[in-house]
């Protein structure tokens, strides 16, 4: 077990005291820093490594870091030092935006959640590129685009589209993201016509960057939990029409079936960790039955050890990443999961 990963169950009562989102901020921020001076592999050993090849990719491991853990890229190295096969940062829009009001990430500890609604507060897609053109890392990095909150809908397109144009020459892969419920409008944009619309636009800029720059950049589209059975078959369908390189499954929920009588339980924004879990995996089984044999799946949510990652990967992802379950677990879940993973 790493340094860290010893030292978090110390650290973890001190950091449930502060408010949800300074802890994230503040974590990030001694990540970093550990990282310059190698703390965040001191004691760690071996970490167990079974490299996967997927979307045309090398991951030297199948854990990834969800998206919204790094939403400015800002600790890449970090992250890929605590064991991470791959690192999605994220999601950046055009342009810099601060998200929703705070307070707008709160934890619910009785049943291991969180709720966010942070609203894509980020630097912008080109201050993140700028960061990633440094990078030193082996791990793969996937970078999540979405829109800015005050672009409509039916202008998206021109967002999304911008965002692939920037991030092409330094992401391994780009995460489209359709399904956040924290801004306004966003998931209106799964529905069958405006999906198939969106991504006709952004494959065809694909092809045409590819031949710009000499490589293809895989490009994957994160989807909401809370799809219903003929909309998953309409996503599905689209996705095989237009030979999606890959899906990701899925996204925080808007229900609260599993939170109800929480004090918390009315707060709005999307609620990630053990309740989403059990849906996240049907979702996946669903679209593992109707995607073509070649489009993988990236599996993600609720995912608190290393059994939870099994599962995942046994309902057909092709690999999996975490976000709440490092903030309930620590580092050490890092271990567990990779330990676990065939």
């Amino acid at each position: 077990m790493s340094l860290v990963a010893s030292l978090y169950p110390a650290l973890k009562p001190w950091l449930f005291k502060m408010d949800a989102e300074r802890a994230h901020e503040w974590t990030t921020r001694m990540m970093r820093i550990a990282n310059g001076f190698g703390l965040l592999t001191a004691g760690q050993g071996t970490l167990r490594q079974s490299p996967v090849e997927c979307l045309g990719l090398k991951f030297p491991n199948a854990l990834g870091l969800a998206a919204g853990m790094d939403k400015s890229a800002s600790a890449v190295e970090a992250w890929a030092a605590l064991g991470f096969g791959f690192v999605e940062v994220g999601t950046l829009t055009p342009r810099p935006q601060p998200g929703n009001p705070k307070p707008r990430l709160f934890r619910l500890p009785e049943h291991e959640a969180l709720i966010n609604r942070l609203g894509f507060n980020n630097p912008g897609i080109h201050s993140a590129v700028k960061r990633l053109e440094k990078r030193r890392t082996k791990a793969v990095v996937g970078v999540n685009i979405g829109k800015n909150f005050d672009t409509p809908n039916d202008a998206a397109v021109n967002d999304y589209l911008y965002c692939l144009k920037v991030a092409y020459p330094v992401a391994d892969y780009i995460a489209v993201n359709i399904s956040s419920p924290n801004t306004k409008g966003l998931r209106e944009l799964q529905a069958e016509d405006s999906i198939r619309q969106l991504l006709a636009a952004l494959k065809k800029e694909q092809a045409s960057l590819q031949k710009e720059h000499g490589k293809k950049v895989p490009m994957l589209v994160k989807i909401a939990p809370d799809l219903e059975g003929q909309q998953i078959e309409a996503l599905a369908r689209v996705f095989n029409e237009l030979a999606l390189d890959g899906v990701i499954a899925t996204n925080t929920t808007i229900n609260r079936a599993a939170v109800a009588g929480h004090r918390l339980e009315n707060e709005a924004g999307g609620l990630s960790g053990a309740p989403v879990r059990e849906r996240s995996t049907q979702v996946i089984q669903a679209f593992r039955m109707l995607l073509r044999e070649e489009t993988p799946i990236i599996g993600v949510g609720g995912i608190l050890s290393g059994a939870h990652a099994v599962e995942k990967l046994n309902a057909g992802a092709s690999l999996v990443q975490i976000y709440s379950g490092l903030v309930y677990r620590g580092p050490g879940l890092v271990g567990e999961v990779l330990e676990a993973i065939p």
